[in-house]
Order: C-alpha cells, then structure tokens, then sequence
C-alpha cells in the first residue's frame, strides 16, 4: 500500500502514453505475445511499506512497451493536505512507470517483488490495457483514499473485475478473520505503530473482512481465482526480486520502553506525574471523539478506545487545581465503571494484551484517586 508522490519518471511515462492516444486516436494495439501481470511488492520497515504494495504491469516486446500501473499517488501540493487527509477526502490517483525504474526503487528498498501472470485473451488484455489508460487520460484514476474500502490493492482488484465482466477475484482466504487480525502481525516490530493503530481504530476493523485490501493477501487469493472455469493465472508465482526483510532494532520502539514509562508512573506515584498522566489520556480521547465525527475513514468511528481514553479526565487536572474533591472522587469512580465496560468489550480481541498494560496503569491510579478523595464518614460516640 506504497504512496506515490509526483515524479518526472511517472509524468513522462503517463504524457508518452496520452501523447498516444491524441496522436493516434485510440490506445496502442497490443501483440500477441503481450502479458499482463500483477505485481506485489515485499512489505518494508517504513511506515509507507509496512504492508507491501500491489501494481498491474503490461508488457508488450513488439510494441517496445514495459509499463506499470500504480493506483498510490497523491499530491503534496494539495491545498490543506494534512487536513483533507485527516478528514479522508484526499485524493489519490493512478500514475505510470517504466518496469525499470519500478524495479530498481524496490531493489533500492531491498524489496522482494513477485509477478502473477494472468490468463486473459489479447481482447481482454487490449480492454485492459485501454481501460487503464482511458482512466488516465479522464481523471477517472482519480479516487478518494479509505484504508480498507479503497487503496492501490482495491482499485486493482475492482479495474481487473471490471474488465473481466465479472468478480473473478474475490476474497477465498482468512474469510473469517477480522480486518484487525488480518492486520496485526504486519506490525511485529513496530511495537508503537502496532499499539497506535489498536487504540485509533473503531468497530469497524472489529468486522469480518470480507474483501481484499492488502497487496499480500490479492497474491494469495489470486492462486484460487477462476475465470470461466479456468485458473486466472497462467503459470505458478514467479519471484522477481528477492530480499529477506531484516527486522531492524529499536532501542525505544518495543515493549520495554513502554512497560518502563507505565512502571514508573505507578512507582513514583507522584500526584503532579498524575495529573500530567490523566491530562494527556484526557487529550488523546477528545482526539479520539473529534476524528470519529470529523474524519471520513470509517475506521476511526465508533471508537470503543474512549472509554479507556476517557475525555473527562482531562478534567482531573483542574479539580486538582480547584481543589474539588467531591468532583475528582465522583469522576474517578464514573472513569472505573467505563474501564470495566471496557474490558468486557476487549476481552476477546487480539489487541487486549497490548493494551491491558494502560488499563492496570488506569485502574491503578483511578482506585488510587477514589479512595484518596473519598468523603470520609465522622463516627460520634
């Protein structure tokens, strides 16, 4: 799921096609010893990379004509960029590459890439090959991304089926796991990407994932797709590159570094660290609630996480100040009964242990805060 920004390469393989098809009124003609393949690109240690990426390749010898087909591009001269992308209106884009330059980037990487040939007639390949380059030419390449529901993978998938007159390529594999599970072990090794994204994402990652939105899993599901009783594929995978992904270390990035920062809040038990503590968990909920209404990425509705990440408790630091103790006292122990709603709703999901650490932190120190301010009934004998 790489992302793509403008380059010179991609404008001038994208302006050598549509200077095609204004010179010539229609696309190329495309040989019999034509191919077309999908390409998937080995997972990486950079954020981008993390999940690999997928691209159509049409080849042609006769026609001296290599090009990949990226749906992954954006622009970051986009008005408001960080906001349009926060919001999940940013529009993303399918751009061109010689297979060249394509290759070298992943060797540059040290990226394995793999090819699937796929089993089509040349009149389904020339439908292709001019559906892909009439979507270029139209602007109708241009999407709005969503992490699940449309991303390079997707795109892919939906201009194949589109071309083949029918969902060829479907989902045949892991069909009932969760897209939180599917997505978890892409994460080994990033301990904080894989902590970020189980506090950020709602219900709707908690759903069955009924389709295909990752490079690795259209690879796989690829090897059972039929095309009138036939496999879509032409032969067995072939590997292009091969590199084996080295994990790299991180002296902060692990669980230590955070098992250590929640350790020592509860060791110095320090009512300033507190405060700081139960301010910063306050403000990540009310991230949490703003992205839920604000953003269009489904994945970030509904978000369960705000009751671990409670927003009110950003209102524990001014009680402290104001002295409030009946304030404080009443909202430790509304902060408890949602953290036991809490668990019961997590109890069962993959990410539970990765989080359970905050949830001690948090019932530690919210127990620690109602029995500190609680009114204390006079005895008279």
């Amino acid at each position: 799921m790489k992302t793509y920004d403008l380059s010179y390469s991609t404008c001038f393989s994208f302006f050598l096609i549509l200077f095609s098809i204004i010179s010539f009124g229609q696309n190329p003609i495309l040989s019999q010893h034509a191919k077309v393949s999908i390409l998937t690109c080995g997972t990486g240690n950079e954020s981008y990379s993390l999940f690999g990426h997928t691209a159509i390749r049409i080849s042609d010898i006769e026609n001296n004509l290599d090009i990949i087909y990226n749906y992954g591009a954006f622009d970051f001269n986009t008005p408001n960029f960080v906001a349009k992308f926060a919001k999940g209106d940013l529009q993303y884009f399918a751009v061109t590459n010689s297979y060249s330059n394509f290759i070298s980037q992943y060797v540059y990487e040290n990226r394995s890439v793999y090819e699937q040939d796929l089993n089509l007639s040349l009149d389904l390949k020339q439908q292709l090959f001019d559906n892909l380059n009439t979507a270029l030419a139209s602007g109708d390449s241009y999407y709005t991304y969503k992490f699940i529901d449309k991303n390079c993978t997707s795109m892919v998938v939906n201009i194949i089926n589109k071309t083949l007159g029918t969902k060829a390529i479907t989902k045949n594999i892991d069909t009932t796991a969760t897209y939180r599970r599917i997505l978890y072990p892409y994460f080994d090794n990033h301990f904080y990407e894989k902590l970020g994204t189980s506090i950020i994402f709602g219900t709707k990652v908690d759903q069955i994932g009924d389709h295909i939105f990752l490079p690795l899993e259209l690879m796989e599901n690829l090897k059972l797709a039929k095309f009138k009783n036939q496999n879509l594929l032409l032969n067995p995978t072939k590997r292009l590159l091969k590199f084996e992904k080295i994990n790299e270390k991180s002296w902060w990035n692990n669980c230590y570094s955070y098992l250590i920062f929640l350790g020592l809040v509860i060791i110095l038990n320090k009512k300033s660290i507190n405060q700081v503590y139960f301010f910063i968990v306050g403000l990540i909920g009310i991230l949490f609630v703003f992205l839920g209404f604000y953003s269009g990425h489904l994945e970030l509705a509904n978000n369960y996480n705000v009751l671990l990440f409670n927003p009110l408790l950003i209102l524990s630091f001014f009680f402290y100040r104001k002295k409030q103790i009946k304030w404080i006292y009443n909202l430790s122990v509304f902060s408890l009964l949602l953290l036991i709603i809490y668990i019961f709703i997590l109890i069962n999901k993959i990410h539970f242990l990765i989080v359970l650490p905050l949830i001690v932190t948090n019932g530690y120190l919210l127990i620690k805060l109602a029995i500190l301010h609680k009114k204390r009934i006079p005895i008279i004998i």
